[in-house]
């Protein structure tokens, strides 16, 4: 209709808002770290205003940014609206680290930054611009967008909106921002009724096509339906850990680097996938956490939830989630770290097969239908009988350096939202030949976060050493024919040194 415009959320949208308590906000968030003196004033201070402005010119590639949620009386949920009071003052904000400016204290600006909840009556987002880090040669910029507007991939993309692969340090000003209209209740309850009114002819038209796709074995229907019963019948239940508590309003956050090539050299040696190594690493980390708390491992029925983006081409860089999700079990009953990603691999093999991340998909797809007041006891039902025990979001991100205004990226660690049930979450982001691990906790249930990292490292250097023992894993290479025996060579003994040889070539040592 001419005059107004406005946006839905889709039901997966719409379930981070519900999901939203006082204790859980829903926002999803990244700590990067950049080189201070391109940003910085011939004084040595903080140029901020020419950040803001920098930041303003992009919005009109990002206008989710410049759009506020909107409630109507009667309307099934909320839509997105421009808002026509935004203040780029009031969304890029300016803080300091006290000296010395360390890691530690950016670690605890963070998470307390992350414990506060957005505010709903404007556009859900932030980001603070910190300096003073490492003494002042570095500055950090902390960014808050709730879930509702973006998943972990369409976030990444926004990146490549503030940020360019090669310096930069003048841009055009921004554009005018003109907001549109918002509708008024009573345009959004004609197209109400009209939308119920079409609804039968829809769904008519529909049927015939829906009992031929049911009908053929081939069909992506059929397909979504074989993955919903196969994710459905591991069942909704799963152990009681310490990980998994009613979490409190605080948090701690803690993060760790590690070279992306010796994650793929892992991977290469001992097979898999570089998701694989990571689930693999998780694993053990668990383990060993779980075992200093004087937890029984090897009866554990405990499940990762691990995002997968069904994100297609054409819809990167648009806005909204577009993530489903694999319910990976772990097995913390393994002790020896390759036997371990042995299993991880057969899994994530056979969830590839049986395609489990469509009939997650098809769940969201059902919750379309779900009115509002339905969907919202749900979504508390859910929280308090999550079907995993951990989140574990890898988010594959570019592998050269980035800059905003001619300062370069050094890494980016994320944050992701506690529920009820989980007070611990896991993200990690591979950047220009690093893999950014970032963890988020409950700040009285997990006092040992650090700890847990440790695990982390020392979980990975087990890895580590058992393919330093084994031959990469590659195609096979094709087998030359034996040469031809000279007449009169003497055989050679078995256990001499033709064995000494191949050990040679496959790197074992003789005793």
């Amino acid at each position: 209709m001419a005059g107004y415009a406005y946006d839905r959320l889709t039901f997966l949208d719409e379930s981070f808002l519900i999901m939203e308590k006082s204790n859980t906000p829903m926002h999803i968030a990244g700590t990067a770290a950049f080189d201070a003196g391109p940003l910085t004033k011939f004084d040595g201070s903080l140029d901020i205003d020419r950040i803001r402005s920098y930041v303003e010119s992009r919005l009109h590639l990002i206008p989710r940014y410049r759009q506020r949620l909107h409630w109507s009386w009667f309307h099934n949920g909320p839509i997105w609206v421009d808002y026509e009071h935004f203040n780029i003052h009031y969304h890029v904000r300016h803080t300091a680290l006290p000296k010395p400016g360390d890691t530690r204290q950016l670690k605890r600006l963070a998470a307390r930054l992350m414990a506060q909840r957005l505010d709903r009556s404007k556009p859900l987002w932030e980001i603070w611009v910190i300096e003073g880090l490492d003494g002042g040669e570095r500055i950090a910029m902390i960014s808050k967008i709730h879930h509702c507007m973006v998943d972990g991939v369409s976030s990444v993309d926004l990146l490549n909106v503030l940020l360019t692969p090669f310096p930069v340090e003048s841009f055009e000003p921004g554009q005018t921002y003109i907001p549109r209209p918002a509708p008024s209740d009573l345009d959004l309850l004609w197209e109400a009724a009209g939308n119920v009114a079409r609804l039968p002819f829809e769904i008519g038209n529909n049927v015939a096509g829906l009992i031929e796709q049911t009908r053929d074995p081939r069909s992506d229907l059929r397909a979504r339906l074989r993955a919903l019963r196969s994710m459905l019948g591991t069942g909704l239940r799963v152990s009681d850990t310490p990980l998994n508590k009613p979490v409190g309003p605080h948090r701690r956050f803690d993060w760790l680097a590690m070279p992306l090539d010796e994650i793929k050299s892992v991977k290469n040696r001992l097979g898999g996938t570089l998701n694989d190594v990571v689930l693999a690493t998780v694993a053990g980390a668990v383990r060993r956490f779980l075992e200093r708390r004087r937890v029984n491992c090897e009866q554990l029925d405990f499940r990762v939830m691990a995002p997968v983006s069904m994100r297609s081409e054409d819809q990167r860089g648009t806005l909204g989630n577009r993530v489903s999700a694999w319910i990976v079990p772990m097995p913390l009953d393994e002790r020896d770290p390759q036997r371990r990603l042995e299993r991880i691999r057969a899994t994530t093999e056979q969830l590839k097969e049986s395609k489990q991340a469509l009939g997650a998909e098809a769940l969201a797809a059902v919750g379309e239908w779900t009115p509002s007041t339905i969907l919202s006891l749900a979504a508390g039902m859910a929280t308090r009988a999550l079907p995993f025990n951990l989140v574990v979001t890898n988010v594959p991100g570019p592998q050269v350096p980035l800059y905003m205004l001619g300062a370069r990226m050094h890494d980016n660690y994320g944050f992701i939202p506690l529920t009820d049930g989980l007070c611990l979450g896991i993200v990690l982001f591979s950047y220009a030949g690093k893999l950014c691990w970032g963890f988020t906790c409950d700040w009285d249930l997990l006092p040992d976060l650090h700890d847990f990292v440790l695990d982390i490292e020392s979980s990975f250097k087990e890895l580590q050493n058992a393919a330093a023992v084994i031959k990469p894993v590659g195609p096979a290479k094709p087998v030359k024919p034996a040469p031809a025996k000279r007449p009169g060579a003497k055989k050679r003994n078995a256990s001499g040194n033709g064995v000494a040889r191949e050990a040679h070539r496959r790197g074992v040592t003789m005793t």
